[in-house]
C-alpha cells in the first residue's frame, strides 16, 4: 500500500457530521470539558518532555519545573471539578475507594489484569454529578 492509498483508506474512517459536532460544541460546558482535557494532554506532556530530557539527555530533573507542570495539572482539574460539580476530595475518595476494590492493600499483576469492571463502575456510579 502506498501513502496516498493510505490516505484514501484512512479517511474512509473519519468522523465528518459536522453539523452535529457544532450543535454539541454549543455546549459551553463542553466547551470547557474541551479546553481542559486539551490542556491536561499539553501539561502532561510538559511534564513528560522534563523526564525525557533528564533520563535520555542527561540534563539535570529540574523539580521545580515538574511541580509547576503539576500546579499546571490542577488547575485544569479545577476547571473540570467546577464543570462536572464534583469536589476533589470526593473524586480522590472515590478513586482510593475503587482501586482497594481492585488491588485489596497491595499492587499485583494478577488483580490488575482480573478486574470486577463491574464492582469498580459501581463504586464510581456512586459520586453524582451536574447535569
Amino acid at each position: 500500500m502506498n501513502t496516498s492509498e493510505y490516505v484514501k483508506n484512512a479517511i474512509k474512517t473519519e468522523a465528518t457530521d459536522f453539523k452535529a459536532m457544532d450543535e454539541r460544541l454549543s455546549d459551553d460546558g463542553l466547551k470547557r470539558l474541551l479546553h481542559a482535557g486539551i490542556g491536561l494532554s499539553t501539561e502532561a506532556g510538559e511534564f513528560l518532555d522534563a523526564l525525557k530530557k533528564h533520563i535520555f539527555y542527561g540534563k539535570e530533573l529540574d523539580r521545580v519545573n515538574l511541580a509547576e507542570e503539576m500546579g499546571d495539572l490542577f488547575w485544569y482539574m479545577a476547571i473540570i471539578s467546577d464543570e462536572l460539580g464534583v469536589e476533589f476530595s470526593d473524586v480522590m475518595n472515590r478513586n482510593i475507594t475503587k482501586l482497594k476494590a481492585r488491588y485489596g492493600e497491595k499492587f499485583s499483576e494478577s488483580a490488575a489484569e482480573n478486574r470486577d469492571l463491574e464492582k469498580e463502575r459501581a463504586i464510581l456510579e456512586e459520586q453524582s454529578f451536574k447535569s
